[in-house]
């Protein structure tokens, strides 16, 4: 059991390494030796769980889904404004996050690490919440919830790019905010507009919450 232990704190060492690498180098000039350098561990033990640059590079992107989960919450729409802002947020602090989202949009890597992925499993998880708020009546009639999916991730990319290249995302809760002001009036139904929370720290406090087992509901807070 403690061998396994280590394995599994060992794996996260790397990833942690490979995405600060990879956020801060790019596919192409990162290294493994850069890795194993900011992992502190043997060339060995990075092999063992990593076969080989493509598959490193390939696990930091499968990480990027689990790093937005955020608490239910009653209000569907609500749910999905949270991802955004707690993905946002992290973005801040989490290497790991950073060298996924480099990743997602560096046209350097190579076929054997798959672009696609991160806006499939994102448009996917952020389109089944859609339905569930459609089905609730949050929606309004004619928002068509894949087609909106794909348009906040899409948005997303662009705008966390452009916090990323004018202030190092210091100014990213802003422009998330800005984006779901412009969003939210052509889906959501107008008596839900006031309830719902955009503003910018959002991420920070869902995610204080989260530590302490108390995440915010909305406006009510």
């Amino acid at each position: 059991m403690a061998r396994q232990e280590r394995a599994i704190r060992t794996r996260r060492a790397i990833l942690e390494a490979a995405g600060a690498v990879f956020d801060e180098h790019g596919y192409t000039s990162a290294t493994i030796a850069m890795v194993l350098e900011r992992a502190a561990v043997t060339k060995g033990a990075l092999y063992f769980h990593f076969p080989s640059k493509e598959s490193l590079a390939q696990a930091v992107l499968d990480e990027q889904v689990p790093l937005g989960a955020v608490p239910q919450q009653p209000c569907k729409l609500q749910e999905i404004i949270d991802t955004t802002f707690v993905v946002g947020h992290r973005l801040l602090g989490s290497a790991l996050l950073r060298g996924g989202v480099r990743l997602t949009v560096d046209q350097c890597a190579p076929p054997g690490v798959d672009h696609t992925g991160p806006f499939l499993r994102w448009a996917e998880h952020l389109a089944g919440l859609m339905r569930q708020a459609g089905e609730r009546g949050e929606l309004l009639p004619t928002v068509e919830p894949r087609d909106t999916a794909e348009l906040l991730v899409g948005a997303f990319a662009g705008i966390q790019l452009m916090s990323r290249a004018l202030t190092c995302r210091a100014d990213l809760g802003h422009r998330i905010s800005a984006l779901w002001g412009h969003v939210l009036p052509g889906i959501a139904v107008p008596g839900l507009l006031l309830g719902l929370d955009t503003r910018p720290d959002r991420g920070a406090r869902v995610l204080a919450g989260m530590s302490t087992g108390t995440p915010g509901r909305g406006r009510e807070e």
